[in-house]
């Protein structure tokens, strides 16, 4: 019987995708990617959505990848297939044919900034922070360049994912990362999908669909060199200690004492 790592509920014309895997906070496993995905396949298929919400449970919105999770095979393939499955689901997230919300009042780390990055709109609460961590372990956001690119300056992109740092909602927001802060993350959300629940599915279909097509390109142009590039960092020796090091909790060698 599988674990239930994503819910999805549909509450009048918005449908809720649930990450509820706060064990590991929210890591995006093989289990979570797949259901992630398949939530997305139901909104797409039903009639009556106008609006995905993406939100989760616990403290975390997603930490990013789930480094404890073990492959088997060449770990060249295995990490490749692991990015090439991360880009899918960003394009399913890009290409919902409704808008899709981030609904965060957690921490965002990672991968998990990635999805934030493919979301149409993001609504963040006051405990919400934010930070591209792989500098850290001797990886890159590699994959998630695909959909924060697009959204970030150029001159936060370049502070934040060389430097790793954490940053608050007020500043995602001056970067283009947060669409809305709101000390009420619901209260704000039911405000977007009421404006939704106004609109034709062609309308919001063909409106979205103008605001996606150059991340769509770069996906075209760029997703297949990313892929690659990401899988040679996880599996360098460089990043098997930041790994390592990060899942033992102390410093990687790279850090002087």
């Amino acid at each position: 019987m599988s674990v239930t790592l994503v819910s999805y509920t549909v509450d009048g014309h918005v449908a809720r995708i649930t990450l509820d895997s706060p064990h590991n906070r929210n890591a995006m496993s093989a289990g979570l990617l797949a259901q992630l995905h398949d939530g997305l396949r139901q909104a797409a298929a039903d009639p009556a959505v106008r609006a995905v919400v993406l939100g989760h449970t616990g403290g975390t919105f997603c930490a990013g990848a789930d480094l404890s999770e073990a492959s088997s095979g060449d770990p060249f393939e295995a990490a490749s297939g692991r990015a090439r499955e991360m880009t899918a689901l960003l394009r399913a997230i890009i290409e919902c044919p409704m808008p899709v919300i981030a609904a965060i009042d957690g921490h965002v780390r990672a991968g998990g900034m990635g999805l934030i990055g493919a979301c149409d709109m993001v609504v963040a609460g006051p405990r919400s922070s934010f930070a591209l961590t792989e500098v850290r372990i001797g990886v890159a956001p590699a994959i998630i360049s695909l959909t924060l690119l697009p959204k970030l300056s150029p001159r936060a992109a370049a502070r934040y994912y060389l430097t790793g740092e954490t940053f608050n909602a007020a500043r995602a927001a001056d970067i283009g990362l947060v669409t809305v802060t709101a000390d009420d993350v619901d209260f704000a959300v039911n405000a977007i999908t009421a404006d939704l629940a106004k609109c034709s599915p062609q309308g919001l279909a063909a409106s979205k669909a103008l605001t996606t097509a150059g991340v769509l390109a770069g996906f075209d142009r760029e997703a297949e060199r990313l892929a690659e590039l990401s899988a040679r960092l996880f599996v360098s020796e460089e990043a098997r200690e930041g790994m390592l090091s990060f899942l033992e909790k102390r410093a990687p060698r790279w850090v002087s004492p």
